[in-house]
């Protein structure tokens, strides 16, 4: 009935869902997909779903060698073939990402900081411009996509983060009615979101889309 693209990170994978000892391991027997808020959103509303996401992702920098900038229009992350848009055209479009990006500015002594950003962290303005050409790019790719810039349920959206307000700002600067943001809300226990979290999440964002979209 409709068509759903996710671009996100550990949260969207649904790592250590299932993970009920609290010890948030990703281990493949404890990362369930299936109960992702993403999934459960998509099966709620009958919707085909694409979903490109990896654990430890981010816009700026990643855990690893590369963002999501580099990987989202590939038919492989490490492959140069590029994926053909044309093949699935959704309606909405759900970014997710940035949490990894709000451990790893601060890391200075990782492998990866010190790759991408030297010695001294990124500035806001760094962080919100590149947010906002990545959002950009999903929009050339589509044109009429509702785009849901959104950000949780871990802790780049506790109380005081600025992370959902470089989000708001990246997308109040692109000036375009069809580009929203929604922020869940912190799910304020450790590691990872639960099976039960992540319900949470998939009811909040289904609220949020029949609201907003009348679906």
């Amino acid at each position: 009935k409709h068509r759903i693209e996710y671009y996100g990170d550990s949260i969207t994978c649904g790592m250590a869902d299932e993970d009920t000892t609290g010890k948030d391991r990703g281990d493949n027997d404890f990362e369930n997909g299936f109960a992702s808020y993403a999934n459960v959103t998509a099966r709620y509303f009958n919707a085909d779903m694409h979903c490109i996401a990896k654990s430890g992702i981010g816009i700026t920098i990643s855990w690893f060698d590369y963002v999501m900038p580099d990987i989202y229009d590939r038919a492989y992350a490490h492959d140069t073939t590029r994926w053909d848009f044309n093949k699935f055209t959704p309606e909405i479009v759900v970014i997710n990402l940035f949490q990894n990006d709000s451990w790893l500015v601060k890391a200075k002594d990782h492998e990866q900081f010190k790759k991408v950003f030297g010695n001294n962290s990124p500035t806001p303005q760094f962080i919100i411009s590149r947010y906002r050409e990545f959002v950009k790019n999903i929009r050339s790719k589509y044109p009429e996509a509702k785009i849901i810039c959104a950000l949780g349920s871990m802790d780049a959206t506790q109380a005081g983060s600025p992370w959902p307000v470089y989000i708001q700002e990246a997308v109040d600067g692109l000036n375009d009615t069809n580009i929203y943001t929604h922020f869940f809300a912190y799910k304020n226990t450790p590691g990872h979101p639960s099976v039960k979290e992540q319900n949470a999440m998939a009811d909040d964002l289904i609220a949020y889309i029949k609201r907003t979209f009348k679906w």
